[in-house]
């Protein structure tokens, strides 16, 4: 394999490097093998900018930063069409199965795209640069990647034998500016009828639960309720992969670490949601709970921190909070199921369910207010739903006025009592 050779490590770590720069001054879209010479040169410059004396001896003098910069340039002229996809600014994931096959997912969709690998040899060296420029480079010891791309985009890597069709690539890009509520309100996540309600709950410092599948817009919801933090506000951001652009004037932003190849090193999101209570934060945001820091979670929603939110995956607001009881049960508190329910009924106040339709739309699937433990069950209500069927789209009120409104009104959210009426909110957008 690529990358288990000591030498082939310090060679992509340079191809990172100088890949890097390539990225952002060169239109690969408009290269092709006529600009063979301009490619190799500018390889040529940037690979001895990027070459210390001790590297360029481990690479065989001048003479080996020369070959590297040619077998560099070779290879982006066959993976020109690969590398135009990482400067597209529109697609939103860029999944690649093996040298042949290469799929984009934009406007919501998954498609095929005609961008194909030279070789697979071509496609493991990509690979190679790919996790080396962040630090992680594949080796026989370590053949999954999981990192964050200088740009801000989720890098995953799987290489043979573990992927059976050959090297698996998949990135989840970013946008850099994310959208706020009104901007959702235009691509129809929700309708602007909701935008009062949606932005007092987080004045208010209601702790909110984002819920959704994979995709279906989790975190663009959390990025853009968080405008609505205020300013004198401490905020601190736990993430596996930084996602989150909080447009706020006091945020610390904390990032979970792998392991290393020896299993040594990692920090966990419980170790950064224990650490962040140290910190003195007005609100947590943990950008996705999914083992058993969801315990030490909701003890800082219901011990001062509140206002905190957090996103999970699951495919109604009744199934969030069962999963957040299963994460609970994950952890080394001792807390009967009862007790584990009764945590959660005191920490939520409401879970936000986003789902992704068959067309690709994002929409917000219900709005449901966390009420309290009857019995062996947390109760829930929906105050909002999406309905759909055969020709119709919409959103509608259920007539259910939530008991967290007196919050919003102490706060001067004017909130119309119409709202809370049983009728259609707003068409959805078909």
């Amino acid at each position: 394999m690529p990358g288990s050779n000591p030498l082939d490590l310090v060679r992509a770590q340079v191809v990172g490097r100088v890949m890097e720069d390539l990225l952002e001054q060169v239109d690969f879209g408009r290269v092709d093998e006529g600009h063979q010479g301009e490619l190799s040169s500018l390889c040529r410059t940037l690979a001895q900018e990027h070459t210390s004396a001790a590297v360029e001896r481990q690479l065989g003098g001048p003479v080996g930063v020369e070959t590297l910069a040619k077998d560099l340039a070779n290879d982006l002229v066959g993976t020109r069409s690969f590398l135009t996809l990482l400067q597209h600014g529109h697609v939103s994931d860029i999944l690649v199965n093996g040298p042949g096959q290469v799929y984009v997912e934009q406007d919501g969709m998954l498609q095929v795209t005609g961008v194909t690998f030279p070789s697979a040899d071509a496609l493991m060296r990509t690979a190679l640069w790919m996790t080396a420029r962040v630090g992680r480079p594949i080796t026989d010891a370590r053949p999954m990647v999981d990192a964050r791309l200088p740009d801000g985009s989720r890098l995953n890597v799987i290489v043979p034998p573990l992927a059976l069709d050959g090297v698996v690539i998949s990135i989840r890009r970013f946008r850099h500016q994310g959208l706020d509520l009104e901007g959702l309100v235009k691509e129809g996540l929700f309708p602007e009828a909701l935008l009062p309600l949606m932005a007092g709950m987080v004045d208010a410092r209601l702790n909110l639960l984002i819920a959704g599948g994979t995709g279906a817009g989790k975190t663009t919801l959390l990025n853009a309720l968080s405008q609505y933090v205020p300013d004198r506000e401490r905020v601190v951001t736990i993430e596996d992969s930084a996602e989150l652009r909080l447009r706020l004037a006091h945020v610390v932003r904390l990032e979970t670490r792998l392991p290393d190849a020896f299993g040594k090193g990692e920090v966990t999101t419980r170790m950064l949601v224990r650490n962040a209570l140290r910190m003195r934060p007005d609100r947590i945001l943990v950008g996705e709970v999914r083992g058993p820091e969801a315990i030490d979670m909701l003890q800082a929603m219901n011990t001062g921190h509140e206002g905190s939110m957090s996103t999970i995956h699951a495919n109604t607001p009744r199934d969030a909070l069962d999963r957040l009881a299963t994460m609970v049960g994950m952890s080394d508190v001792n807390l009967s199921e009862r007790g584990t329910r009764s945590q959660i009924a005191r920490s939520l106040d409401a879970v936000l369910h986003v789902r992704r339709l068959h067309d690709g739309k994002r929409v917000l699937d219900r709005l449901s207010e966390v009420g309290q433990l009857q019995g062996e069950m947390v109760a829930m209500q929906d105050i909002f739903r999406f309905e759909e069927g055969p020709g119709f789209r919409k959103f509608v009120a259920t007539g259910v006025r939530p008991t967290f409104v007196e919050r919003l009104e102490r706060r001067s959210t004017v909130i119309d009592p119409s709202l809370w009426r049983l009728h259609h909110v707003a068409p959805a957008p078909s």
